[in-house]
C-alpha cells in the first residue's frame, strides 16, 4: 500500500505584491515507491457565489518517485485579475494546494488569503477600479485546513492520506491545524465576507451619527 505524508509546507515571499507570483516550498515522504507520478495544482478562488471564477493558476507533475523524503518549491503566476468579480478582489478569498495521483486527489490544502491596499488612505478611500499595482496579498499561512480523500493506490485495498504529526505550514515553523471539509470551503469565506460587510456597514453607522 502506497503511502504519501505532507512533512512541512512553507509560504514563501508573504505578504507580498498581489502581481508577485504563488510560492510553495513543499516537503513530503513516500514510504514506498510510486508507480507513477504526484499531479500537484495551485487553485484560486475568485469568488464565493460560484466555482466559475476559480483559476487553475499552475500545475506541476512530480515523479519519478522512490521511498523517502522529497522536496520542492512551487511556483505560479497570480491570477487574472480580468477573471475576478469587481466586488470580491478587496478582502477574504482561499488559494487552494492540491495533489492527486492517478488523475484522483486525495489531499487539498486551503489557506485564506486577505487582499488590502497597504497605503492607509486607499484602505479608507478605495479607487472604483482595483488598482492591482498597489494591492497586497497576505496568506494566512499559520491556518491551514485540510480536505483528505480516500483513493485507490493500485494495491489490493484503498487507502487515504494520513498526515503524520510532524506537518507544519507557514513562513514560520508552525503546527498543523485541523480538517476542512470540502462543504465548509465556500462557507467559511461567506461567512468571512458576511462578517466584513456588517463591520463596514457598522463603522458607516457610526460615522453618519458623529456628522
Amino acid at each position: 500500500m502506497a503511502q504519501v505524508n505532507i512533512m512541512n509546507v512553507v509560504v514563501k515571499d508573504n505578504p507580498c505584491l498581489f502581481k508577485h507570483p504563488f510560492q510553495f516550498e513543499i516537503t513530503f515522504e513516500c514510504s514506498e515507491d510510486l508507480a507513477e507520478d504526484l499531479e500537484w495544482k495551485i487553485i484560486y478562488v475568485g469568488s464565493a457565489e460560484s466555482e466559475e471564477y476559480d483559476q487553475t493558476l499552475d500545475t506541476v507533475v512530480v515523479g519519478p518517485l522512490i521511498a523517502g523524503r522529497h522536496m520542492f518549491v512551487f511556483e505560479a503566476a497570480p491570477p487574472d485579475p480580468q477573471k475576478i468579480p469587481r466586488e470580491d478582489v478587496i478582502g477574504v478569498t482561499v488559494v487552494l494546494l492540491t495533489c492527486s495521483y492517478r488523475r484522483q486527489e486525495f489531499i487539498r490544502v486551503g489557506y485564506y488569503v486577505n487582499n488590502e491596499y497597504a497605503d492607509q488612505e486607499l484602505k479608507e478611500n478605495p479607487p472604483p477600479d482595483p488598482d492591482f499595482d498597489k494591492l497586497q496579498r497576505n496568506i494566512l499561512a499559520t491556518c491551514p485546513r485540510v480536505t483528505r480523500f480516500k483513493i485507490d493506490w493500485g494495491d489490493s485495498d484503498v487507502c487515504t492520506f494520513k498526515c503524520n504529526n510532524g506537518f507544519e505550514s507557514s513562513n514560520k515553523p508552525g503546527i498543523f491545524e485541523g480538517v476542512w471539509p470540502e462543504e465548509e470551503k465556500r462557507k467559511q469565506q461567506e461567512e468571512e465576507k458576511k462578517r466584513r460587510r456588517e463591520t463596514e456597514a457598522s463603522n458607516d453607522s457610526v460615522q453618519m451619527m458623529v456628522e
